[in-house]
């Protein structure tokens, strides 16, 4: 790069960093989109539409059928937000509560009436072949007094499924398809209606017509006989007809008919304080890493800070790009992420003080560290992304908006890294920057001999710590299980809990309602977790707690009325269900263990040895364990935060493993090449963590001075994400140094490779 090039590089940084500042202040035209002021804001953050559906009917449902329809109504509404909730409240009421929105009557419209999902013959009076669907949204009971057959109904389907394959025989290629499973009675009935209408014929006499709420929505040919209860319903343009289909259909398949009870308006779960105080929390966390990042490292450091400055700003302009909708939580996450996206720049910067230590010059030195850094930062991202990849596609709710921001964060931050940071690099270096003292090292460093720490000898110090604190987790566990009837201490969302609707005498604010009623609460209750909720342009204010008793109940109703003067005919209480439904739970287990799996295999082809891989997801599942550990000792809230809490661990874990795995797979293959000095493979190991505990300590430090801050400054919920993530990075450098290294290397002595391998 000429000098010239240089200070263009230069220019071209500053402009694109002011014009994402201007994007992110101002937007992208008059109205503010894209800017941060127009970002998806969660209930906790912005509230939303709280909707409480009924149970049509005199007859009590069962527990499992609302069940059902509570996890086929979240399905429905993913549409809206990842964030949105849906919970059981009482035995014959289901509450939704969607994030962002304001108008209760337009969510009501776009629901529509779950349970109205018909399959319909075209059987008409005369039964003429001129018979079209015309005229038919309108009630169940008109339908069947107009003479027409009702095939199936919603509660006849199990499933319904978009699918795409590709066709050979059709010239378009791809085909768009529904494919549906039946209940066993309704196999047998749509088999005998498809088996009347079943015809080469295209007239309307030989279709199926499908109603969701009252509205055509397909009307599929039958061409033959359907039996076995699996159907497919082809024709589609594209897959998101496709999967508007299925979802209409699934959400027409709820085992329960429901009709609106109530719905309202209500406020943030939060206070503004707390964003505010957290906004202050993360600028506080990037100055601090800025400035260690330039004591470090020197102009590398001012660098990669610019960088770390564009990184939080295209963060920003891609979560509102995609409207991703922005928690508390993510706010969090948001912030940690800042600190994970100093890692890429670490490594490098490693690296080049390693080439320059060993003699080459400046210019060589920053190419080599960027070439040597590659393969660490890609193999490491891939795997995290792998793993946010899986939790997409299997996971739901809040695991699926933590996959998002993951993902994002994963590819602006390799981005920042090796592009940006690499240009103000080179573009400094062009302009006539070329001290090597400026790069992080000065003449006296580079005399230095590198020195080779024994972490292997104390091997069996580090795997009994580990199994220590490991067992006494489980024991703790096994213990609370037996005498609290819960091994963890789990929050309302878990466990579900008590909504309390009280209408105080005038309107109160979220502030005054956290210093003045809240702390009452958390008296009455022995517990943190309370969250209120402002019903807007009332006085109303519903408190969420966990399970309260006949006593507690009485307790709080006579708290309101001594202290808040709020008679007791203006309190009313409902037990409601977890938000994080049995379901949820299921699919964010499986999506877990498919992420391990895959990222297993990706370390094992990558590295060409399973022992990689299998040492990885050891310290993985080491982690969680610690980590719950903590939980079951203190107590500790397991919250919506929890499952936030231990993804971003796992993420955090593997890449620090990856980045010393990488390190000893270079060092063994230079160490085969040599014909002198060779090292044993206990030498190869501790040489390889010994080069890369900078790393790891400062990658650790930077990333904890983020969560540290946000501790300090963050209100009780963000206390809750940030103490037991503390504990994780630490616990996850620990693993990492310590423990993984020392795994691979049993594991490669106990299982040496084949000739082949080796």
């Amino acid at each position: 790069m000429k000098k010239w090039q240089g200070y263009l590089c230069l220019l071209l940084v500053i402009g694109a960093l002011a014009g994402c500042l201007y994007l992110v202040l101002y937007g992208v035209d008059e109205t503010g989109v894209g800017s941060a002021a127009k970002t998806k804001l969660g209930l906790d953050l912005a509230g939303g539409v709280s909707i409480t559906y009924e149970v049509v009917g005199d007859e009590e449902p069962s527990k499992e059928d609302v069940d059902d329809t509570v996890f086929k109504l979240r399905k429905r509404i993913d549409q809206y937000s990842t964030e949105a909730n849906v919970y059981p409240e009482g035995s014959d009421r289901i509450s939704i509560e969607i994030p962002g929105v304001t108008d209760a009557n337009a969510i009501l419209k776009e629901l529509g009436s779950p349970g109205s999902l018909y399959f319909i013959r075209p059987l008409a009076p005369d039964g003429s072949a001129n018979y079209t669907y015309s005229g038919l949204a309108k009630p169940i009971e008109e339908i069947v007094a107009d003479g027409q057959s009702i095939v199936i109904v919603g509660t006849d389907v199990v499933s319904a499924e978009a699918k795409a394959y590709t066709d050979k025989d059709n010239m378009n290629g791809t085909q768009y398809i529904v494919s549906l499973s039946l209940t066993s009675e309704g196999g047998e009935k749509f088999a005998k209606a498809t088996g009347e209408l079943a015809s080469p014929s295209r007239d309307v006499t030989h279709t199926i017509a499908i109603y969701y709420d009252g509205e055509l929505i397909s009307i599929p040919h039958v061409d033959e006989m359907i039996s076995g209860g699996q159907a497919q319903i082809s024709g589609m343009a594209d897959f998101n007809e496709a999967q508007i289909l299925a979802q209409n259909i699934r959400i027409g398949g709820l085992k329960l008919e429901l009709q609106e009870l109530r719905s309202n308006v209500v406020g943030a779960q939060l206070g503004s304080d707390a964003i505010r105080t957290s906004l202050i929390a993360g600028l506080i966390g990037l100055i601090l890493v800025v400035l260690l990042m330039c004591i470090v490292y020197r102009l590398p450091g001012f660098a990669s800070s610019i960088a770390l400055v564009l990184y939080c700003m295209l963060v920003i302009l891609v979560m509102n790009l995609f409207e991703m909708t922005l928690t508390l939580p993510g706010i969090a996450g948001i912030i940690l992420s800042v600190g994970m996206a100093v890692d890429a720049n670490v490594i490098i910067f490693a690296r080049i003080k390693e080439e320059l230590r060993a003699g080459s010059d400046v210019k060589l030195s920053i190419k080599a560290g960027f070439s040597k850094a590659l393969s660490a930062i890609i193999d490491g991202n891939i795997t995290t992304l792998i793993a946010a990849i899986v939790l997409m596609l299997m996971g739901s709710g809040s695991v699926k908006g933590f996959a998002y921001t993951l993902a994002v964060g994963i590819v602006l931050s390799m981005f920042t890294a090796l592009a940006v940071t690499r240009l103000l690099i080179n573009a400094f270096y062009a302009v006539g920057i070329k001290s090597p003292t400026l790069y992080g090292v000065s003449e006296k460093a580079k005399a230095k001999e590198e020195k080779t720490i024994n972490f292997l000898s104390r091997k069996k110090l580090f795997f009994g710590i580990s199994i220590g604190v490991i067992v006494i987790g489980i024991i703790a566990m096994i213990v609370f299980g037996a005498t609290t009837g819960d091994a963890l201490n789990y929050s309302l969302e878990f466990k579900g809990g008590t909504a309390t609707t009280v209408a105080f005498n005038e309107a109160m604010t979220l502030e005054q309602i956290d210093s003045t009623v809240t702390p009452e609460i958390e008296a009455i209750t022995g517990d943190a977790n309370v969250q209120a909720q402002i019903v807007n342009d009332t006085n109303e204010v519903i408190f969420k707690t966990r399970v309260l008793n006949v006593d507690e109940r009485q307790a709080l109703n006579d708290m309101m009325s001594s202290k808040f003067s709020v008679p007791e005919e203006k309190i009313t209480s409902e037990t409601i269900g977890s938000t994080i439904s049995g379901e949820m739970k299921k699919e964010s287990l499986l999506a877990i263990a498919v992420a391990a799996l895959c990222m297993l295999l990706y370390i094992w082809l990558r590295f060409s040895d399973i022992r990689f891989g299998a040492s990885a997801v050891c310290a993985l599942i080491h982690d969680v364990l610690v980590v719950l550990t903590f939980y079951a000792l203190v107590r500790y809230s397991v919250s919506s935060t929890f499952i936030a809490c231990m993804l971003t661990i796992v993420g955090y874990s593997i890449n620090a493993t990856i980045v010393i795995f990488d390190r000893v797979r270079e060092n063994l293959k230079a160490n085969n090449n040599l014909r002198k000095n060779r090292l044993e493979l206990d030498g190869v190991v501790n040489k390889s963590v010994s080069q890369t505990l900078s790393r790891s300590i400062f990658t650790s430090l930077t990333t904890v001075i983020m969560v540290i801050v946000l501790f300090i400054l963050g209100v009780s919920s963000i206390r809750e994400f940030a103490l037991p993530l503390i504990i994780g990075i630490i616990c996850g450098t620990y693993s990492s140094v310590c423990v993984t290294g020392a795994l691979w290397y049993v594991l490669r002595k106990k299982l040496p490779p084949s000739e082949e391998e080796d």
